[in-house]
């Protein structure tokens, strides 16, 4: 028996006000799929941020629709939780939930746990930090569960894993239940797979689909897992997708014409044209210089930016060498602005998301809901 682990697909996603980026999105997503239907897997799960907003547009709705009933038309189940991204903080109904009414696929982020034959599948939508608390006695009860079943144990989440992502995680990995075969994570966008000893089976992060603005521009790659539980133990494959490339180039003002020609050579034979990133150090003396060797480029690229950036920077900056830092770097500010860990985190991992899609409303809820956790940790410090 084999599976798909898909997670933070991010529908509707645009970037660049770019329709061609939404589509890349979309192409992304497809493939997961008919790869998934071409290889006849047993069931597909979709890990959480699932939509990039809760209220995604119609023709992400579409997109999501279309593939499901293909999944059915194939005899493929699917199961999915929800992501912060497909959760709203103000009421409504998540709009994933319509597939579940409709039959198409089936929501198991309750914690209740399905059955898929012999297969116990479990799952949890996003709990935020502030949830964690109330979140353990669950982990605890859908644990025992777990233990007295005999075949493979799923276990599907949207949190961050300390030990994966000190600065993205939730929760440690001795928090989770230690009865399940295969632990199918989503939230982080980068590919990870880990197996810890008290565990019962591997820990494994297929990362987004498709890079989104959080990542910043690089060359990587993406993709899903496949999941073999034909044996006792779970072996979890990569399958890599074909996504649009994307470059960041170091150059200096003194090298830049040669390794823009290098570039130009680099991406004569790509099927998609790439986003392109030049990042320049040395003195910039004639703006024309780099607006000509831009140039060679424009035709060639979907986008191509430049910007100049100090040696230091080039040499050792957390903004260059390693895009994961940013967020480090991202919470050490705030920390150092606002005087507290716990008020950085708010800002970086809960806050700053909400309004950079534009989410007003949820984001003042999101003010609120930090609020009221304050105020009661202070009645409480107050009564001991």
């Amino acid at each position: 028996m084999i599976f798909s682990h898909i997670s933070d697909t991010h529908l509707g996603f645009v970037q660049y006000h770019s329709e061609e980026r939404e589509n890349d999105v979309y192409n992304a997503f497809d493939q997961a799929i008919d790869t998934s239907i071409k290889d006849h897997v047993d069931f597909v799960i979709l890990a959480g941020d699932i939509f990039h907003v809760p209220n995604p547009s119609g023709k992400a709705i579409l997109v999501l629709a279309n593939a499901l009933r293909r999944l059915k038309k194939n005899n493929i189940d699917s199961y999915f939780i929800l992501g912060e991204h497909d959760i709203s903080r103000i009421r409504s109904t998540p709009v994933p939930f319509v597939y579940h009414n409709l039959g198409f696929s089936k929501y198991i982020g309750n914690g209740e746990p399905i059955f898929h034959k012999d297969v116990l599948i479990s799952g949890f939508d996003k709990r935020r930090k502030a949830e964690i608390e109330n979140f353990e006695p669950e982990l605890a009860r859908i644990d025992a569960e777990a233990k007295k079943h005999q075949g493979h144990k799923i276990l599907v989440l949207h949190q961050g894993i300390t030990e994966v992502n000190k600065f993205a995680g939730e929760i440690n990995s001795v928090d989770l239940p230690k009865n399940f075969t295969y632990y199918a994570m989503g939230h982080l966008h980068e590919q990870e797979l880990k197996r810890f000893s008290h565990l019962g089976g591997p820990l494994a992060y297929p990362g987004s689909i498709e890079l989104t603005s959080s990542e910043g521009i690089k060359e990587t790659e993406k993709g899903f897992y496949q999941v073999d539980i034909s044996s006792k133990e779970a072996s979890p494959t990569w399958i890599k997708l074909d996504i649009r490339p994307q470059f960041s180039i170091k150059t200096s003002i003194d090298s830049i014409s040669s390794d823009v020609d290098a570039l130009v050579q680099k991406m004569q034979d790509l099927p998609r044209k790439p986003v392109v990133e030049l990042k320049i150090t040395g003195e910039i003396t004639e703006h024309g210089i780099i607006q000509s060797q831009v140039a060679k480029l424009t035709e060639l690229t979907l986008r191509c930016f430049w910007k100049h950036i100090s040696q230091e920077q080039s040499s050792g900056s957390v903004f260059i060498d390693k895009p994961l830092k940013i967020e480090e770097e991202m919470h050490r500010i705030a920390k150092e602005i606002l005087g507290s860990t716990n008020m950085a985190n708010f800002a970086i991992t809960e806050l700053l998301p909400l309004l950079s899609r534009g989410n007003a409303d949820e984001a003042s809820q999101a003010i609120i809901d930090n609020f009221e956790k304050f105020k009661k940790g202070v009645r409480n410090a107050t009564i001991s």
